[in-house]
């Protein structure tokens, strides 16, 4: 059974759901240690105090935040606990905005929010009023030592909480968005709008895969057998000079890659989910 990260309630006029979240996708990635090559052994990081000159136990431990160079306010857990916001135990509807007008870059980590036995009746009542009226609400939650402004979202039949980056946090780039000494050919843009359509596709996250880790894998089974690790083939790619010619021959090769390319066959959501037992999905 998955362990839920936040437990509390969501306030929503006087109406108060108590919920749970989970962790809804979290990234998956081979980590490597870090080995002394001379003896095969893994290099450990001790809690050491240099002062002391020992090995420190974890109950030995406080939080400091240092105000001078070398010179830290100490904290313990139980002071840290008293100046927890109301959004640790709470998280209060702020407003509602329409969901197309939160711009993706905000988002940051998504939760799954699932209602307590008792608050599934007014879990549902949000649920549809969102979904009907196209309306996310904005809250507050604190969890992981600070406070965060969060959108929750319907999706699937449930409500999906999203953590989000500050505005102050979103960072500016000046070159960023600038059009200035580009001059666009209607030629040019149909052109484009032609490769866009013959690349167009329902949206299927299942279709894609981390061919770093897939090749990472490859690598640890070829060591384990005592065989050559064989070198991922890259494509050797030059910058456009003729924007017309690169732009008619991806539509020529697309159309060419298409009609050669056998239909594809249905998988039934039982027989896709047996072949997550780490088979290789389809690329």
């Amino acid at each position: 059974m998955a362990t839920s990260v936040w437990k509390g309630f969501l306030s929503f006029g006087l109406i108060s759901i108590p919920i749970r979240l989970f962790v809804a996708a979290r990234s998956e990635r081979i980590s490597l240690n870090q080995i002394h090559k001379d003896c095969g052994s893994r290099i450990k990081m001790p809690l050491f105090c240099p002062v002391c000159n020992r090995q420190v136990p974890r109950t030995e431990i406080v939080k400091g935040y240092e105000h001078e160079k070398d010179q830290y306010v100490l904290f313990t857990d139980e002071e840290l606990d008293k100046i927890e916001p109301e959004s640790a135990r709470s998280m209060e509807i702020l407003e509602f905005v329409k969901t197309d007008e939160v711009d993706p870059l905000y988002y940051d980590t998504s939760y799954y929010m699932v209602p307590e036995e008792e608050g599934k009746k007014a879990y549902q009542l949000l649920l549809k009023a969102m979904d009907e009226s196209a309306y996310a609400a904005i809250a507050k939650i604190t969890m992981h030592g600070r406070e965060q402004i969060v959108v929750i979202r319907p999706r699937a039949n449930g409500l999906t909480l999203h953590t989000m980056f500050y505005a102050n946090e979103v960072r500016e780039v000046a070159e960023y968005g600038r059009t200035d000494k580009v001059e666009l050919k209607a030629s040019e843009k149909k052109l484009a709008e032609q490769l866009i359509e013959s690349l167009a596709a329902p949206f299927d996250p299942s279709k894609y895969r981390d061919e770093y880790q897939v090749n990472m894998r490859d690598m640890i089974d070829a060591k384990l057998k005592g065989q050559q690790v064989v070198e991922a083939p890259h494509v050797k790619r030059a910058p456009v000079i003729d924007l017309m010619e690169a732009l008619k021959k991806s539509i020529s090769d697309r159309q060419a890659g298409a009609a050669n390319k056998p239909p594809m066959r249905a998988v039934p959501a039982q027989a896709s989910a047996q072949k997550k037992g780490g088979k290789k999905a389809a690329g």
